[in-house]
């Protein structure tokens, strides 16, 4: 690994930890940037999953203060995700990603549509009752998928949880960081005991994911919540084009 390719990767995860505290998909950034240096497509996916895990403790952490009144759903959320994520995972590792990279478009895709239009679904519920049933119900293939490739997964999860009703963009946010932290500790138990994440590659993007982590989440508390939400439709059409052209049309 070259200086120049270290500090490529450095970059992309410190713009990947940001943008999965803010919205998700910060492996858009991680995973191509490990393509980019030679590492091989499953392991650059586990690679990419342990480097941005850092940043996602990091983002909790910013968002302390609004998971303190949470713990109810942290419960009701937390348990699919684990077990989503171990069975994305153990998935990963048996089969081929290309398979399933062609479906991540229509995915992503769904996601992004939700998200944009669901806040007129979910206004009349803003500060009322929260359908945990279904944000639980909906979160078990999100932390399936998450496990298996995570690309728009923070995503998936805002599209959820706004189904859901309930929760403020911020409130959002730290469940969705939160959630991301617990099912990728178990998909990266998974890939420690397969053997599939390039270490030093991992040890190097640390650094700048868990410095994007923890300034994306201070940072977007000060920013307007319709901001915020703009930003997140934004990212999610932009992943969803790029995938789709990536996976159909390139």
């Amino acid at each position: 690994m070259s200086l120049a390719e270290g500090g490529l990767l450095v970059l992309a995860a410190a713009v990947g930890g940001a943008l999965n505290s803010v919205a998700g998909g910060g492996s858009f950034f991680s995973f191509p940037a490990l393509l980019m240096t030679g590492v091989g497509p499953i392991a650059a996916n586990a690679t990419s999953t342990v480097a941005l895990w850092p940043g996602s403790l990091g983002a909790v952490v910013g968002y302390r203060r609004e998971l303190s009144g949470g713990r109810r759903a942290l419960v009701w959320l937390g348990l699919p995700s684990l077990a989503g994520g171990a069975v994305g995972a153990a998935l990963l590792v048996r089969t081929p990603p290309e398979q399933f990279l062609k479906l991540l478009p229509v995915l992503l895709l769904a996601a992004t549509v939700l998200f944009t239009w669901g806040d007129r679904w979910t206004r009349a519920r803003e500060g009322g009752a929260k359908r945990l049933w279904l944000a639980a119900a909906l979160q078990v293939p999100i932390a399936v998928y998450g496990g298996y490739f995570g690309g728009g997964m923070g995503l998936m999860m805002l599209a959820a949880l706004a189904l859901a009703g309930g929760w403020t963009i911020h409130e959002m946010n730290a469940l969705k960081s939160t959630l991301a932290a617990l099912l990728n500790a178990v998909a990266i138990a998974t890939f420690l005991a397969a053997g599939v994440v390039d270490w030093p590659r991992a040890a190097v993007m640390v650094v700048g994911a868990v410095a994007g982590g923890y300034g994306g989440a201070s940072l977007t508390r000060r920013v307007a919540p319709r901001r915020v939400r703009a930003l997140v439709v934004v990212v999610g059409w932009a992943l969803t084009g790029f995938f789709a052209w990536r996976q159909w049309l390139g």
